[in-house]
């Protein structure tokens, strides 16, 4: 399935995606890939030009005045390598369609590095259709958080780097609540919040919450814990507690008061708070959840060049760079450190650089579960999707 309304494609930050992009993102045919993917200059150590990349957009900084991005510039400058940094990737599966046909036939898709979810990473990973990164050319990989360090699809991340992350767990606006939300249970039942909570459209994000909620771990799904989880929506849908099922437009909905509580992704109520402070998001007590974008290099990509680009944007200044824009989660420990003295506002906020204790708290879903047909079906049939 295609999810209707993924978290970057309306986040608040102004822009959204222009048409051309959105045009550009959907169209059909697949990418192009000519070369046999070989070994994707697994044994070739010497930079190729040019570095192309896959990435989500809105995703990396951008110089306001100059409308170019710091980081890809100071890239190439460095390396003396060009790069072609193509905002392509709308929604997962969309991405995966394209560039299925090229990497089942044994040909490149023309990019050296690609960004995406865990579950469809895993999914990658899992068809044999990436490359191991070079260990080598990546010595800052030591300096990725440890919350991260080994998910269930990569546990040595062999294949994969986080670009970034996000914690999904409740927002709430107290003006409305009356009080904190800070459990699924209350959010689930309170009659006080009938028919003003939302719950999200990804199956990892809202069934993984619902799961913790019930005592069962969402990073090893069975089907029995997984039931159980859609029997619990199931009664609070029927009860009307639920006023709909969303993709980012939750954002919209809470911001004007038609929800009071909600599922939601951290990187979204940091914009959120920007016109309204009193909206709080918190892990509910059983515990949240983590997805994170990950760097991948598809069969025929480069290397050694697209494992020096991730070892660059590991190094803690650059890692700060991107995030002073982005304000998602950082993946790389230093990067807080050096806000601190640039940007303290945003080294200090807890939904961009969260402690140890509270990446203690969150759980990354089974990869393989969330890309399991059956579930798909059974949480589509309860969402209406």
């Amino acid at each position: 399935m295609s999810d209707p309304m993924t978290r970057r494609q309306l986040i608040e930050r102004g822009a959204v995606l222009s048409l051309p992009m959105l045009l550009a993102a959907c169209g059909g045919g697949g990418i192009e890939g000519g070369r046999q993917t070989g070994t994707g200059g697994a044994t070739d150590r010497t930079l190729r030009s040019p570095l192309v990349i896959s990435n989500w957009p809105l995703y990396i900084d951008i110089d306001e005045e100059t409308k170019k991005r710091p980081t890809i510039q100071h890239f190439q400058e460095r390396y003396d390598i060009a790069v072609r940094y193509i905002e392509d990737v709308n929604d997962n599966d969309e991405f995966f369609a394209k560039i299925q046909p090229s990497l089942q036939a044994g040909q490149s898709v023309d990019r050296d590095l690609i960004v995406l979810t865990d579950w469809m990473a895993g999914r990658l990973v899992r068809l044999g259709w990436v490359e191991p990164i070079d260990r080598e050319a990546t010595p800052n990989a030591t300096n990725l958080v440890q919350a991260l360090r080994s998910p269930g699809w990569d546990p040595d991340r062999t294949y994969s780097l986080p670009w970034q992350s996000g914690m999904t767990g409740i927002a709430y606006n107290p003006e409305l609540t009356g009080g904190p939300v800070d459990t699924v249970e209350q959010l689930l039942t309170d009659p006080a919040l009938r028919g003003k909570v939302t719950l999200l459209t990804e199956m990892p994000d809202t069934m993984g919450l619902v799961m913790l909620g019930n005592g069962d771990d969402p990073s090893s799904v069975d089907s029995g814990a997984f039931g159980k989880a859609i029997e619990t929506i199931r009664g609070a849908v029927d009860s009307g507690q639920i006023r709909q099922f969303t993709g980012n437009d939750y954002s919209g909905l809470l911001a004007n008061g038609s929800a009071a509580a909600c599922f939601a992704w951290s990187g979204d109520v940091v914009q959120l708070q920007a016109d309204n402070p009193d909206l709080v998001f918190t892990l509910p007590q059983t515990g949240g959840m983590i997805w994170t974008d990950n760097m991948l290099i598809p069969k025929g990509g480069h290397v050694f060049t697209a494992s020096t680009f991730m070892n660059f944007v590991y190094d803690p200044e650059i890692a700060a760079q991107i995030e002073e824009y982005v304000n998602f989660i950082c993946p790389v420990e230093g990067a807080r450190e050096v806000l601190l003295e640039r940007d303290p506002d945003i080294a200090n906020n807890q939904l961009i650089f969260p402690s140890e204790e509270t990446l203690a708290d969150v759980h990354i879903f089974d990869a393989e579960a969330a890309d399991n047909q059956e579930f798909k079906e059974q949480f589509q049939a309860l969402t209406g999707a």
